[in-house]
């Protein structure tokens, strides 16, 4: 049997339940993967919260998760890219959240050795989202950029990819999360009233280009700053798309998904990892990515093993290399409260090659 997330009705987290069904058979051109590490993104509370069922279509019981990053144990007839014990990443249209699924093969990619699983499993929708917005944006030396909820999973990128283009950053966080934008290259600015105001007074020669990942009022203020509508990018704001023409980011393909994986590799960006839950606790897991307070992503782990005295949920150092060499003052903390969660296996497998020789599928 497999054990994956399912919601029956629209609303807050409280919706979601795991519950147990057949085990997914792949079809032709399918791969079975076993779920490591899946991502949890926004627009995934949106649909389940039915902002706009019109747009998102729910059949029920729905599936609920996008990234993912497993390992191959089947794969469908005329399956060539892929083999048993392969690690792989990618995403499928909705389900995610499972300890197996069956995906088109051309939805994967094999998962570069040295990105870690819960990186490789919420890489998809926020990488290949960053690189759509900046596309979208047509972002360059010199430009001054907005970058709206800058400090989460698709900000951050979005921020490091804007930089090492040569643009200034400007990026809109709480407070406590300024310092964390410091240190990837972008000059923070609070959230709330008056941001218009705030961003003119540390970029008073203008804005040429403006990204949001919040909702809510972004666009508005990028067209009150000026900001040329096509050089004006949401994710969340369909309204705005509509009523202003501005861009609107989506999630890209396989190809994408490896360029922001090499980059990765390279620590040429990085992403920080918030926290980790098991799918158990998948309804906590989006109560705090809706409370859009955490720096970089929150990943739902399909088998966490757990160990004494491990603090698996609360304040945790993760990804630490990205506060090296900068003076931030820290509390003390004891080495066994930031040790992140340890992604297990229920079963044996044998792992794949250092460097497997397929290519990725479609690339």
């Amino acid at each position: 049997m497999v054990r994956a997330v399912r919601f029956s009705e629209f609303g807050g987290p409280e919706v979601l339940e795991v519950v147990d069904i057949e085990m997914p058979v792949p079809d032709a051109g399918e791969v079975l993967v076993q779920v490591v590490a899946a991502g949890t993104n926004p627009v995934e509370s949106a649909i389940r919260s039915g902002v706009s069922p019109d747009r998102w279509p729910v059949v029920f019981p729905e599936g609920q998760g996008r990234d993912l990053a497993g390992i191959v144990i089947g794969v469908g007839p005329g399956v060539t890219d892929f083999r048993v014990n392969d690690e792989v990443m990618g995403y499928v249209a909705r389900g995610s959240h499972a300890t197996h699924v069956a995906v088109p093969a051309g939805q994967l990619a094999i998962k570069p050795h040295s990105v870690p699983w819960e990186i490789a499993g919420s890489l998809y929708v926020a990488g290949t989202t960053a690189l759509d917005a900046l596309q979208d944006t047509a972002v360059r030396r010199g430009d001054t950029l907005v970058v709206t909820s800058a400090a989460g999973g698709v900000g951050c990128l979005v921020v490091q990819l804007a930089v090492r283009r040569g643009a200034h950053v400007i990026g809109t966080a709480a407070p406590r999360n300024a310092d964390y934008l410091r240190q990837i290259g972008a000059t923070p600015v609070d959230y709330g009233p008056d941001l218009a105001e705030r961003i003119r007074a540390v970029a008073p020669d203008g804005v040429d280009a403006f990204v949001d990942f919040l909702g809510g009022d972004g666009v508005e203020t990028a067209v009150e700053l000026g900001v040329p509508t096509g050089r004006i990018s949401t994710v969340l704001d369909w309204g705005a798309v509509d009523e202003y023409g501005v861009q609107r980011a989506t999630a890209g393909s396989v190809r994408e998904l490896l360029v922001v994986a090499e980059l990765m590799e390279q620590h040429a960006v990085r992403m920080p990892i918030a926290d980790v839950f098991s799918l158990d606790d998948v309804a906590e897991a989006y109560r705090r990515l809706d409370r859009r307070e955490a720096v970089g992503k929150i990943v739902i782990g399909m088998n966490i093993v757990e160990y004494k005295n491990q603090r698996l949920k609360g304040t945790a150092i993760k990804q630490q290399d990205a506060t090296l060499g900068v003076p931030t003052p820290h509390p003390p903390t004891e080495s066994h409260e930031v040790l992140p969660p340890v992604f297990g296996h229920r079963r044996g497998f044998v792992p794949s090659r250092p460097a497997d020789p397929h290519p990725a599928a479609g690339v």
